[in-house]
């Protein structure tokens, strides 16, 4: 049974589509990251998921079931637009939490603080971006939920905190618990998600693994010879989608998917050396992007 399951899941304001027939799902103990340039869907695609707003159409399933009172103790959710009481310390705003959530035990929510260098005795109003993220990210994590919801967590976040939150969110899958979260960091979408979905203009362009996409991406790769070789020789071998010659003896080529009959053709000729330029989720991410004219 996935955790998260969208049916032909659709959002409009007025004349506007927010979110066209998104059908979405993620697995027990995965790291879901879905991507998008602003105005693509995906804020919009978590507070559906949450019932913080209701669909135009389409269906929403989580644990196999509708959204109801007894499903929200299951699931953390952090806003993109996180919003404290400036006079709580960070305790007193995760006592809080755990009272309206029927749920005292802040052991794990306390772990994490510490594991995020985050001064719970300050009052919210006393800390900066980064450390407000932080309790953000602490109060969705510290009941021990099931299914965390996270809309661009990274956000404010130091390199050195950003890597122990991505650590955590691993810790976090690896013992059965799911993540979905937003994020215009690719790199960081790159480091912790098991799959990957693009948005773009409200559909969802493009799913798969992160190993997947960056298989199947446009890469380029430069041959050395040790004599003139014309580019011609490499144009119609399969998945080769250009080839230029950059100089007598090098030849420069983009291809998409295997380039084992690429590499075997290139050493028919006195071959010195071969450099390949490998994508990684932002060429992946601009690729989709043109190729779907998004103007967002």
């Amino acid at each position: 049974m996935n955790v998260i399951s969208t049916r032909q899941l659709g959002k409009s304001y007025g004349k506007i589509a927010a979110l066209h027939d998104l059908n979405l799902e993620v697995r027990p103990g995965e790291v879901y990251g879905l991507l998008g340039p602003n105005g693509a869907g995906k804020t919009t695609t978590l507070r559906l998921l949450i019932d913080v707003i209701r669909p135009t159409r389409g269906s929403i399933t989580l644990f196999g079931s509708k959204m109801s009172p007894r499903l929200r103790g299951r699931i953390g959710y952090l806003p993109g637009d996180l919003v404290l009481y400036d006079r709580l310390t960070g305790a007193d705003y995760l006592r809080f939490c755990g009272a309206v959530r029927a749920h005292p035990d802040l052991s794990e929510a306390f772990r994490l603080a510490k594991r995020l260098d985050l001064d719970l005795d300050r009052p919210a109003g006393e800390l900066s971006k980064g450390n407000r993220q932080k309790l953000g990210i602490v109060q969705a994590f510290g009941h021990r939920p099931e299914l965390v919801i996270l809309d661009e967590p990274a956000s404010g976040l130091d390199p050195l905190a950003q890597r122990e939150f991505h650590s955590y969110v691993r810790e976090y899958a690896d013992g059965g618990g799911t993540v979905l979260f937003s994020s215009h960091v690719l790199s960081e979408v790159e480091q912790v998600a098991d799959r990957v979905g693009i948005l773009l203009a409200g559909s969802l362009v493009v799913e798969d693994t992160v190993m997947s996409l960056k298989a199947n991406a446009m890469r380029e790769l430069t041959f050395t010879f040790g004599e003139e070789v014309p580019a011609a020789s490499f144009g119609d071998i399969p998945g080769v989608q250009a080839a230029v010659q950059v100089s007598g003896t090098e030849v420069r080529c983009r291809a998409t998917g295997a380039v084992g009959e690429l590499v075997r053709t290139a050493a028919r000729f006195p071959l010195l050396n071969v450099t390949s330029h490998e994508p990684d989720l932002e060429d992946i991410f601009v690729h989709y992007t043109e190729e779907h004219g998004d103007d967002d």
